[in-house]
């Protein structure tokens, strides 16, 4: 008679391995005694390296501004935050909020009579390998779900945090900004993409007129998912005028942003 309480061990390993199979998160960890097995200490130390490799790593803003040239319409523009460094970003998330001296010389050479209804804008945040790999696929999938929004010239931004948008967009008289920046590493995520969305960008937003759509990556949402939510909010936005948490719980009559409701087939 088989005791519930404490199943054989061959049994409790398959039942490991068969949850393992289906998340990255880290369950059903072995032990050798009180510590864990030498397979996954090593694992683990891994990927807190490759998590602290994509907070330090500079993004070439170049390359992915050419990539991107070859999938937007128009110009892109090449712009950095007022921290001089990656240790200064890093220390000082205030100067990655705000543009230099001379990114803002650039946004004030643009054509004063163009108003645009939406300005993507491409951060390297805390992981520049999220933007590298990620911002250029999503862009081209996004862009079929835009024939209706008259789009500003596409910014890639260095040292930056979410709220630089904020100035870009209102510099560019752009009515919503669209942010795609690389999200705080995780263990299990050293690559994923957020997109914040704000209506009326400007000095001062905060992050609860924004909304999110985030872990894009290859283990998580797809390129075509994540660019039918961010289309989606952006038209209910349009709409009602507005973002953030009004959109989502359904204020000013908007039937609310449904980011965080994924259909099973979309895993």
């Amino acid at each position: 008679m088989t005791d519930l309480a404490h199943p054989p061990a061959a049994s409790m390993a398959a039942l490991r391995r068969a949850a393992r199979a289906l998340t990255t998160a880290r369950i059903g960890l072995g032990r050798t005694g009180v510590s864990l097995e030498t397979r996954d200490l090593l694992d683990f130390q891994q990927a807190h390296a490759l998590a602290r490799d994509a907070v330090h790593a500079r993004l070439d803003p170049a390359s992915l501004a050419a990539s991107l040239a070859g999938i937007v319409p128009g110009e892109v523009l090449i712009l950095r935050s007022a921290a001089p460094d990656r240790t200064a970003y890093l220390q000082r998330p205030d100067l990655g909020r705000k543009l230099d001296a001379r990114s803002r010389e650039l946004l004030a050479q643009l054509p004063v009579q163009t108003e645009f209804d939406l300005a993507l804008i491409v951060v390297d945040g805390l992981s520049a390998l999220a933007v590298e790999r990620h911002a250029a696929p999503l862009i081209a999938e996004l862009l079929p779900h835009l024939g209706g929004w008259r789009l500003a010239p596409v910014s890639v931004v260095e040292q930056g945090r979410v709220a630089i948008g904020d100035e870009i967009g209102a510099a560019m008289r752009a009515q919503a900004a669209v942010v795609l920046i690389g999200e705080r590493p995780g263990l299990s995520s050293p690559d994923s993409l957020g997109a914040y969305i704000t209506w009326a960008p400007k000095a001062g937003c905060t992050d609860a007129e924004r909304n999110c759509v985030s872990n894009i990556r290859s283990d998580g949402l797809s390129y075509s998912f994540a660019a039918a939510q961010i289309a989606a909010i952006l038209a209910e936005a349009r709409r009602c005028r507005l973002t953030g948490v009004a959109l989502k719980t359904g204020q000013n009559g908007s039937r609310a942003d449904q980011s965080d409701r994924k259909p099973i087939e979309e895993g």
